[in-house]
């Protein structure tokens, strides 16, 4: 398997004042192609910034960062955008639609700077949402869409520029538990077909639909066998 994301004894440290605060220590993680993990930890362990400097929105403090053998170290934010526009792709707890666009121009939204006709950006689109169960949802505004269709719109706009890994926040957070059920169903599909998945979670429940389960705790990583 491919090794697509390496994270070497990475510390981050915020400032509160003239006090610095360690929020992740000596943190090694290695990713491979195909693989489903779940990073599982209860509110303030450090697993929304470890996302963020997986997800490329924020930088160690000390350590090095590979993301698909790119050393992160060294690049300024425009090149960080450009790579995670290209290899990762983000579901939010709060599925952050656009309530005045359809279901089918909120996943057409990421293609629109990459070049792509608005005739291919169209076929792409539909073909993930029929993917996804919702071709018959493409002409709904998110306020026309129970919340576990939302989420699924949402994670079919994180597929459809094909990135890397498909990098989810708390992406049951905001459903109940059945709909949440069916969300992880869908990942467990999605990673069947060799999507990298890589699922920020505090819920025991839903960390164990993952194939693999990192623990987080006061900022330390420990691995756990999945039952």
């Amino acid at each position: 398997m491919t090794e697509i994301l390496n994270m070497q004894n990475i510390s981050k440290s915020y400032y509160m004042g003239d006090e610095e605060i360690e929020v992740l220590h000596n943190v090694n993680l290695t990713i491979h192609s195909g693989e489903f993990l779940s990073l599982l930890g209860p509110s303030g362990s450090g697993k929304s910034t470890m996302m963020n400097i997986i997800g490329c929105l924020d930088v160690p403090s000390v350590g090095k960062y590979f993301l698909s053998g790119n050393d992160t170290e060294n690049l300024n934010e425009i090149e960080l955008a450009k790579i995670r526009n290209k290899e990762i792709g983000f579901v939010f707890q709060s599925f952050q639609l656009l309530p005045r666009m359809t279901a089918l121009q909120n996943v057409e939204l990421p293609m629109i700077y990459s070049g792509l006709s608005s005739s291919e950006r169209n076929k792409r689109a539909k073909a993930i949402l029929e993917r996804i169960g919702l071709s018959d949802k493409m002409r709904n505004l998110p306020n026309q869409l129970s919340g576990g269709q939302q989420q699924r719109v949402a994670i079919a706009r994180a597929l459809v520029t094909q990135p890397t890994i498909l990098l989810a926040d708390e992406p049951t957070g905001a459903l109940d538990q059945k709909t949440g059920v069916q969300v992880m169903e869908l990942f467990e599909e999605l990673n069947k077909d060799g999507r990298t998945i890589i699922m920020i979670t505090h819920d025991k429940d839903i960390a164990r639909h993952a194939k693999r389960v990192v623990n987080i705790l006061d900022g330390y990583l420990t691995e756990q066998e999945v039952q």
